[in-house]
């Protein structure tokens, strides 16, 4: 097996079967995370349980995706990335089988657990593949290519699984994206580049640290938006916060830490990092909050809503391959930044609203939010990848992953904290993600700038 060189990628054709089995890889995953949330109706009242407690087929998942992407990137330094990868997906599609048997909550809870974990070791690992699979000044084009995958299989997943829910029962969800997983596991064996391994010692309490301050936090503000009462989050987000604050100055006297705190040092590096998690946060208000307003401040029927905000994907599906080629030529921060202006006006746009509009008024401003979002993310994923160094390359893309599931999880909590407060209707959303645009796009600005001393 080749090993990936870190800047010149593969030769092809070798190198057009690979995109073709990460690109099966990331339909597998992102569908999988997003085909469940149509069918929650269903599994509730085919499981005979509450709702609420069918939402956890969805939260278990995210967390357990979240908490494990970061611990096992450092372990992929020492098994490989393309062993990494493929044990990720054989593990998925296994508990993705089981799910299919599953006749009780708790059961297909467990096996949803278990193909996060898969998930989150093929993730873990995606992004450094993808570097090892293009050259570097192709590199633009190979995360942009990605991105329109992944971005793709979210907005068809929804309408997918409403059509395998209208002629089939709810297993038939799982078992139908299977043969994705073993066509990728099939072609990915023979071409995917594997990485130089690196027999360092595995951090396992840092890695427990990781899982614990994401687990605390997470469901801490997650009871302080759906509880009764404000003394559990009081008490568990501090306990989570002061986790990570251990578990930062512990990770950096770590040689090999689980937490990537050498890269984040680094400008170049922490600043799209940063404005990735703010424009994140943005876009999962927006695509969260706006169906609600849609629905109940404005009279659209579900179908109406849906084809409203239907530009999102589709806009930022035809700009997301552009801005990536552009970014193999220009800076990544100009880009980013040129975005996340295009997006902070269409974001406003809808912070003002006409009292009652048509579709036509909504689509369009629905349309240059799409359009910044993709101009921002492809450049933004590029900078942090081409600055990490090749041998940290699994660790960068598992923290920009991670970045990506916290900004949707604390763009989804936040919601649910401004309709908790009857904040939901009117502009206030949107304002708010209109401000968290602004400061991802003055992230690109300061990457651009550099550091004194800089030559």
């Amino acid at each position: 097996m080749t090993q990936a060189s870190g800047f010149g990628g593969l030769p092809t054709p070798r190198r057009y079967v690979a995109i073709v089995a990460v690109s099966l890889g990331t339909v597998l995953t992102i569908v999988d995370g997003a085909i469940v949330n149509v069918a929650l109706p269903t599994l509730a009242r085919d499981l005979h349980v509450e709702p609420a407690s069918a939402v956890l087929v969805v939260t278990v998942y995210q967390f357990v995706l979240m908490a494990a992407m970061l611990p096992l990137s450092a372990l992929s330094q020492r098994f490989g990335y393309r062993q990494t990868y493929q044990c990720g997906q054989a593990l998925f599609v296994v508990a993705t089988i089981l799910c299919f048997f599953a006749h009780s909550l708790p059961f297909l809870v467990v096996v949803r657990g278990l193909q996060a974990l898969g998930a989150a070791a093929a993730m873990s690992v995606s992004s450094a593949l993808i570097r090892s699979i293009y050259p570097l000044s192709h590199l633009g084009r190979g995360l942009s290519l990605n991105t329109v995958i992944a971005a793709s299989a979210a907005a068809f997943a929804p309408t997918v699984g409403g059509a395998i829910l209208a002629i089939a029962a709810w297993p038939w969800l799982f078992a139908a994206i299977v043969p994705f997983g073993i066509l990728s596991i099939a072609i990915g064996h023979r071409t995917l580049p594997d990485s130089i391994r690196q027999h360092a010692p595995f951090d396992l309490p840092g890695a427990a640290l990781c899982a614990g301050t994401l687990g605390l936090i997470v469901i801490g503000l997650e009871s302080g938006v759906h509880g009764r009462s404000m003394l559990l989050p009081a008490i568990i987000v501090p306990l989570g916060i002061a986790a990570g604050a251990y578990f930062v100055r512990r990770e950096r006297r770590q040689a090999h830490p689980i937490l990537p705190i050498d890269l984040l040092r680094q400008r170049e590096i922490a600043l799209p990092c940063l404005g990735s998690l703010s424009a994140y946060i943005a876009m999962t208000i927006t695509t969260v909050i706006m169906p609600i307003r849609l629905q109940q401040e404005f009279g659209f029927s579900p179908v109406a809503a849906g084809a409203v905000l239907a530009p999102i994907p589709i806009v930022s599906v035809v700009v997301a391959p552009l801005s990536g080629l552009l970014s193999d030529r220009y800076p990544a921060g100009a880009l980013g930044a040129i975005g996340m202006t295009i997006g902070f006006a269409g974001l406003a746009s809808l912070a003002f609203l006409p009292a009652a509009p048509v579709a036509f008024d909504i689509a369009w401003r629905i349309a240059v939010c799409g359009l910044g979002f993709g101009m921002f993310f492809a450049p933004n994923s590029r900078q942090v990848l081409s600055a990490a160094p090749a041998t940290r390359a699994a660790a960068a893309g598992a923290m920009y992953s991670t970045i990506r599931g916290t900004g949707q999880t604390l763009g989804a909590t936040a919601v649910a904290a401004m309709l908790a407060q009857r904040l939901g209707a009117g502009p206030a959303p949107m304002l708010v993600a209109s401000v968290l645009a602004l400061a991802a796009g003055a992230c690109s600005v300061q990457a651009l700038r550099k550091p004194q001393g800089a030559a």
